[in-house]
């Protein structure tokens, strides 16, 4: 069981760590109080150099918040939450999950975590969910996130790491195709790549429905109708073949499929691709040969091409049009993913994922089940299999499941607030009010937490120890700077004291959070994910070390694919794909396709940056974004309010009339929770590989609302 916890005098007066935010994980410096807190860019370290972005120079607002939740509470018989004591709120925690499983059996408790959390916290819930509940039902939010770029990198190239390649190698680059993605607003210190890269000579292509400010710094922008990112990629690489502009050598040597892929491509000729698409023939020429002709080239890829039902055939086919160039392994070349959360890399790494084990090992694998049994000192027959994925999850609580059985009747909550970030919201809240007992683990009362019969309150990021994975995979230090506050406690030592009240303490027994990132090591031995060769001091000699790093005296892999790839035939894998309709699509009664995405002054479900003056001063509320001539087409003006409605329900917003979006399409942030929560609004439509839902297109009709005040 962790134990200690550090005074305030035993606490240096500057800490070096890393901002709460985005998978970018700037370096930052700690001076001063949570009271009165200078943070400053962190010089020194490789990836943002000094950069910081709004949301990072104000994290320390959140810390000393007067909102924050600074004692557990517990729900009474007059329906309220009331402060009560840690032995109080556990114990009943525990007698909850004991209760639901003696009735109704241990896949009746779930958990669902987040991509936030850090790679030791990540590893225990999954340890917990296994071992101490012998429940399948856990998930996390990154399902939500990156899931679908990363089954797609499995099937084609053998291994999911956002990044193959270093930052650094983006400024390399003579050509990028950035696709669905506005890293100028979500993660606004990478840009300072993408500006090397200009100054290099390179140039930019971003394909998005949106001219956003990422766009605008592009030199082609592709103003793609949502859902039609396969169709582009088949575009793009008829073009290639056709015009001889493929790599038949590394195709030969290093590839496998081609043929097939050959073949259906054939049928995606330009004008037809216009039609799809909406990109402009000559824009499709243009953005092909710009790649065609580059001696380096990378493809990334966002959430835009990935939160769609067709999210893993989208990424394919764009890892197609790498793999027909030659890219993947190559210098300053390559496909990437652009991972948001913080921890969204290491958090799918090591068991929050309802079908992995630690190490990125699937727990139907024999082998994999026999290894990370035996770190874990328990039998092997007693592992669960795989359970449900993350809206799955969320849609069984309360219902029986098809075999009859009961779903999941008691829920635990972890860096999550999955009612303002799952699809189909309403839904969500309905279920979750519908479980026998909820407990959530958080820093303020969001709006999951509201709901709670046990809400736990969280040491924030600056409070606690631990490791997180970027964007690249570098494996990077978190450092506590600050004991919590009075009456807060962290993740860790809620999960471990949990476990010992479940009686497999013995299980979690930690001196301190290096212990459980050691066995951590041990448990991702050999798996595709190896960090068995990293330690904490590793870790700060090198400024970060990148998985796999499978010794002591391995130095890490920073770059991914130079010699082969880890498939069975040491190839990559070509996927013949055909673009799909969306889910959902406008018609009569919804004209319009809605789509989502982020901004720059909020994160995610808003709980932290919505709290935050500089920040909520910023955008204080979220805006509508539609063309003029739809506009005008609706009777609506810049600055009203009006009500978005599709079949699932509606939600109000402010317009904000740009030329920036396609004249069919509205845009609007999901930070926001009630009514105007976006994800009231989103398709719940799963891919059926990756079970991405389709956040970023559903059919939706716009009205007016002034005249309703």
């Amino acid at each position: 069981m962790i134990s200690e916890q550090p005074s305030e005098t035993e606490l240096q007066p500057t800490t070096a760590t890393h901002c709460p935010y985005c998978a970018f994980q700037c370096g930052m410096d700690l001076a001063g109080t949570p009271d009165d807190l200078l943070i400053t860019g962190s010089a020194s370290f490789p990836v943002n150099k000094g950069a910081l972005c709004i949301k990072g120079w104000t994290a320390g607002a959140a810390l000393a918040h007067p909102e924050r939740l600074r004692t557990p509470l517990m729900r009474g018989s007059d329906g309220e939450l009331h402060p009560t004591s840690w032995e109080t709120a556990l114990e009943r925690t525990a007698q909850a999950f004991r209760d639901t499983r003696a009735r109704y059996g241990p896949q009746a408790v779930g958990i669902f975590g987040g991509g936030s959390l850090t790679n030791e916290k990540s590893y225990l819930l999954g340890k917990f969910a296994r071992v101490a509940l012998q429940t399948p039902n856990i998930d996390y939010n990154g399902r939500f996130c990156m899931s679908s770029a990363a089954a797609a990198s499995i099937r084609a190239l053998g291994i999911d790491r956002g990044l193959p390649f270093p930052l650094e190698d983006i400024a390399g680059a003579e050509v990028v195709l950035m696709l669905g993605s506005n890293s100028a607003e979500t993660m606004p210190p990478i840009m300072q790549y993408f500006e090397a890269q200009r100054e290099n000579g390179g140039k930019l292509i971003v394909a998005d429905p949106r001219l956003t400010p990422t766009a605008q710094r592009a030199d082609l922008h592709l103003r793609l109708i949502p859902g039609t990112d396969a169709a582009l990629a088949n575009g793009l690489l008829h073009i290639l073949v056709r015009d001889g502009l493929i790599d038949t050598g590394y195709i030969a040597e290093r590839t496998e499929g081609f043929e097939q892929v050959r073949n259906l491509v054939a049928t995606y000729w330009p004008e037809r691709v216009e039609r799809i698409t909406g990109v402009p023939e000559a824009q499709l020429l243009r953005a092909a040969r710009m790649l065609g002709s580059a001696a380096s080239a990378m493809i990334l890829t966002g959430r835009g091409t990935e939160q769609q039902s067709q999210g893993v055939n989208n990424v394919l086919s764009f890892i197609n049009v790498a793999l027909a160039l030659g890219l993947v392994g190559r210098p300053k070349s390559g496909y990437g993913c652009l991972t948001g959360q913080g921890n969204g890399q290491g958090g799918r790494e090591h068991g929050q994922k309802a079908d992995q084990l630690p190490g990125y090992r699937l727990i139907t694998d024999p082998a994999a089940r026999r290894h990370v049994a035996g770190v874990w000192g328990v039998a092997e027959e007693s592992l669960p299999g795989p359970g449900k994925s993350a809206f799955e999850l969320l849609d069984s609580l309360g219902h029986p499941d098809s075999d009859g059985s009961s779903g999941v009747r008691a829920l635990l909550v972890m860096g999550s607030n999955v009612v303002v970030s799952a699809p189909n919201v309403i839904n969500v809240e309905e279920r979750l009010k519908s479980l026998d007992f909820l407990v959530v683990s958080d820093f303020f009362l969001s709006e999951t937490a509201a709901l709670a019969d046990v809400v736990l309150p969280s040491a924030q990021w600056a409070e606690e120890e631990g490791t997180m994975t970027n964007l690249e995979g570098r494996v990077i230090r978190r450092r506590r700077a600050f004991a919590p506050p009075a009456g807060v406690q962290d993740d860790v030592t809620t999960i471990c004291n949990l476990a010992w009240l479940l009686g497999k303490g013995n299980h979690f027994d930690y001196a301190d959070t290096a212990e459980i990132f050691a066995e951590l090591g041990r448990a991702s031995a050999g798996g595709p994910a190896d960090y068995s060769g990293i330690t904490y001091e590793k870790v700060e000699a090198n400024d970060g070390v990148f998985w796999p790093c499978p010794g002591p005296d391995h130095p890490g892999t920073p770059r991914m694919f130079t010699d082969g790839f880890p498939t069975a035939s040491g190839k990559a894998r070509f996927h013949a794909v055909r673009h799909a309709s969306p889910a959902e699509e406008p018609d009569a009664e919804y004209p319009l396709y809605l789509t989502t995405g982020r901004n720059l002054a909020q994160y995610q479900s808003g709980t932290q940056t919505r709290r935050i003056p500089e920040l909520s001063d910023m955008t204080p509320s979220p805006l509508a974004e539609m063309h003029p001539l739809t506009a005008r087409r609706y009777g609506i003006g810049d600055g009203s309010s009006v009500r978005v409605s599709t079949r699932r329900g509606a939600a109000d917003f402010t317009v904000k009339i740009t030329r920036n979006i396609r004249e069919d399409t509205i845009f609007a942030p999901f930070h926001w929770g009630g009514m105007q929560a976006v994800n009231r609004l989103t398709n719940p439509a799963l891919d059926p590989t990756s079970r991405m839902p389709e956040f970023k297109i559903c059919a939706a009709r716009i009205e007016s609302t002034e005249g309703a005040k």
